[in-house]
């Protein structure tokens, strides 16, 4: 039979290539900014100096912080992943992409999606759910793309020269329904008009704490973890010329993957105000999955028995052995983490953060490095530049990792036993919380060094690709030859009988409801009880709604970003309640649209802050923390001091409560200002007493800036101070 030519498109997998390396190095430069705000929090104040007030808070740490998860999770990981299923897919189904206009809008879609992050989040815009803080427009759009880009995927499949589908396929189909489940109901949210950016979570308090870490648990899974996995299987075999060590334990890895993944999510959840048969189901599913976890690293390990004498001259089996290796470690820490014995000690500390970079750095950055230098090779017809700089890029990442995640640990634990330890009275031996900040800033240091020896690798990398690329070739539409009719090239005896997997492997409609039905099981059983039956978040009588000024302080909160370094949950640990105040109850939080719960300490818990320090001490802090709290790493908001507090959407935003089903009557909200104005006024009136030397300054304000100028009480530090009073006093009362 006469072979026919087709052409592969090689132009949208080097724009995909070029974007990942783009983004990895920005994603990087700002996860480095972060890690020294930690330890060098004046830093705004060297680059603005008296004009840091004029700053609006564009290199805060709040908002810094989720532009660098984002880009590092949907810049960096989401464009290599696209640039190797571009690349594999084709090969796989012997096949040209099905839609080259799909392809690039997909590309640039995806692009304006990440410029669009960087602009709204440095504006202030975003919701505060973690790697979901994007408004709803960018949802929209994203969620767009996201079609646009399985319509591409499936399109492709459904014309393929090859009957069956390599398991590399089942888990882009797999990662495709889970995606966009995950997206689409995590980001259900109540925009206050169709001409703001801003709108509120439609979940409240424990529903929406539970729908964010089912989405926030499972994008590390289906965006960090399930579509890499399918890269491995791909270019593992590629890259060491070997076979798949086991084609049955891919199906029994695939499946039992996405299955127990989803009902995970609870484990971050555990000992707050989530009920305990959730608490329960995330921990015992999270320990289930070290099964495909590990069977699906040690597939890939194995796959590489018969060729290890390649490593001395084949970099990038290098990088993808270590890159399983942290697979495997990241997947085995994980579902301890999630036993309540660890999680007591290891949340709301550094350990977290150790552990999900123990999978950035380690499993993405490691599986992302060989596949580029691996495609690099073949689409610009080469031999890598120099073996030798990407044998340094090796090591130094290598050395990087450990320097990052072991002083991460090593700071977590002494967080945890600081914070936990009793005098022989029953007293807190650190009662202050500073004090295990101030200890571990050692660890913030060496960590940063981690990441800059990181960072000098990649760069290495960086210059050995541009010099490969420069002395290869390439083509754009990639020449190959195939048998034009559909076939499965497999000759079928009458004797032999196909098992349902064989018969599912050559149907891709099938094989994606199926997977879809795996990944929605968990998710649902978990989630709709909690949403529609009552009797998981009793109510309590004392908690009432927000009042117009404390919502619009909560809004600034999350503007900032300052659930970044602040949790609001009181656990039922003795040393918590010691500190903070009594445990937090589920029914605190039925009126919160988001909940803002945090994830991490990095000052101390906010859920008991109301009328713990006067409101001077909190105009103060906002000021410069380090002048009510020495040694603090806490950045400077003075913009807050001098904003005028925007009160045009207030009604708005309270309209937008109501639908949510929060009480506020109809006679508050016509006298929403009256209320605002009287609740300010007795802040500010508190805050003269305190701090008389204020009201000369802002008497001289006056003076100066005459009908420019803005009373106190008018202004966003009055907001965010009303907020802050108002938490836990609804308890307290």
């Amino acid at each position: 039979m006469k072979l026919k030519t087709y052409y592969y498109n090689n132009s949208i997998v080097k724009a995909f290539l070029y974007a990942t390396i783009f983004w990895a190095f920005i994603g990087f430069l700002a996860g480095l900014f972060v890690a020294l705000l930690l330890f060098y929090p004046e830093i705004p104040e060297l680059i603005f100096g008296n004009k840091l007030k004029d700053s609006q808070g564009v290199i805060g740490f709040g908002r810094w912080r989720m532009l660098h998860t984002s880009t590092a999770v949907f810049a960096f990981v989401g464009n290599i992943i696209f640039t190797g299923y571009y690349y594999a897919l084709q090969r796989l189904l012997k096949t040209r992409i099905f839609s080259d206009t799909l392809s690039w809008i997909h590309f640039w879609g995806w692009q304006i999606f990440i410029i669009s992050t960087w602009i709204t989040f440095l504006l202030g815009i975003n919701t505060s759910k973690e790697y979901a803080e994007h408004e709803w427009p960018i949802d929209i759009g994203v969620f767009l793309i996201w079609i646009v880009y399985g319509i591409n995927m499936i399109g492709s499949i459904l014309k393929r020269k090859i009957k069956h589908l390599y398991v590399s396929v089942w888990f882009l189909l797999g990662t495709w329904v889970a995606v966009g489940m995950l997206h689409v109901f995590n980001n259900l949210e109540l925009p206050i008009s169709l001409l703001s950016f801003k709108s509120y979570s439609i979940y409240a308090g424990v529903q929406d704490a539970l729908m964010q870490w089912w989405y926030g648990h499972n994008a590390v899974a289906f965006i960090l973890t399930t579509p890499i996995l399918g890269l491995m299987y791909y270019f593992v075999p590629k890259a060491s010329n070997q076979p798949i060590f086991s084609y049955k334990l891919s199906i029994i890895h695939f499946w039992s993957l996405i299955f127990i993944y989803i009902w995970a999510g609870p484990h971050h959840l555990m000992y707050t105000s989530l009920p305990n048969w959730a608490q329960m189901l995330g921990t015992i599913f999270s320990i289930m999955l070290i099964a495909p976890s590990w069977g699906g690293m040690l597939n890939g390990l194995l796959t590489l028995r018969g060729a290890w004498d390649q490593m001395k001259t084949n970099p990038t089996l290098k990088f993808f052995v270590v890159g399983i290796t942290c697979y495997g470690m990241a997947t085995f820490e994980g579902p301890m983490l999630a036993t309540k014995t660890l999680n007591s000690i290891g949340h709301f500390t550094d350990w977290v953060i150790a552990h999900v970079h123990l999978g950035t750095l380690g499993w993405n950055g490691f599986m992302a490095f060989g596949i580029i230098y691996w495609l690099t090779q073949k689409i610009w017809n080469t031999k890598l530049y120099s073996i030798s700089l990407a044998n340094i890029h090796f090591w130094l990442g290598v050395i990087g990792i450990i320097l990052y995640i072991f002083p991460m640990y090593f700071g977590s634990i002494l967080q945890s036993i600081m914070w936990k330890k009793f005098n022989p009275d029953g007293t807190l031996a650190y009662k202050n919380f500073l004090d295990s900040v101030l200890s571990i800033i050692p660890f913030y240091k060496i960590r940063f060094v981690g990441g800059m020896i990181y960072f000098l690798g990649f760069v290495l990398m960086i210059y050995n690709i541009f010099k490969t690329i420069k002395q290869g070739y390439s083509f754009n539409n990639e020449e190959f030859k195939c048998d034009p009719f559909y076939g499965s090239y497999v000759k079928e005896n009458k004797g032999d009988t196909e098992t349902f997997h064989g018969w599912l492997e050559r149907k891709p409609i099938q094989l994606t409801i199926l997977s879809f039905i795996a990944v929605a099981i968990g998710g649902f059983i978990e989630i709709i009880p909690t949403l529609v039956i009552k009797s998981n978040v009793p109510t309590i009588h004392n908690v009432k709604p927000y009042k117009a000024l404390e919502l619009e302080g909560r809004d600034l909160f999350v503007r900032e970003g300052c659930n970044a370094c602040h949790s609001a949950q009181v656990r039922p640990f003795r040393d918590e309640v010691v500190r903070y105040g009594e445990y937090s109850k589920a029914g605190e939080f039925v009126y919160d649209h988001p909940f803002l719960w945090g994830s991490k300490r990095t000052g101390p818990d906010l859920a008991r802050e109301g009328g713990k320090n006067p409101n001077s001490w909190h105009f103060n802090h906002m000021y410069n923390p380090r002048s009510t709290s020495p040694g603090s790493i806490m950045p400077r908001y003075p913009w807050l001091i001098y904003n005028k507090l925007d009160r045009s959407n207030t009604g708005k935003k309270i309209q937008a409560m109501v639908k949510l089903g929060v009480p506020y009557t109809l006679k508050y909200i016509k006298n929403i200002n009256q209320d605002m104005d009287h609740q300010a006024n007795q802040i500010v009136c508190d805050i003269y007493k305190e701090y008389p030397s204020l009201k000369k300054e802002i008497d001289q304000q006056k003076k100066i800036e005459k009908e420019k100028f803005v009373p106190l009480e008018k202004r966003e530090i009055i907001a965010i101070i009303a907020y802050l009073q108002r938490l836990g006093t609804d308890i307290k009362s």
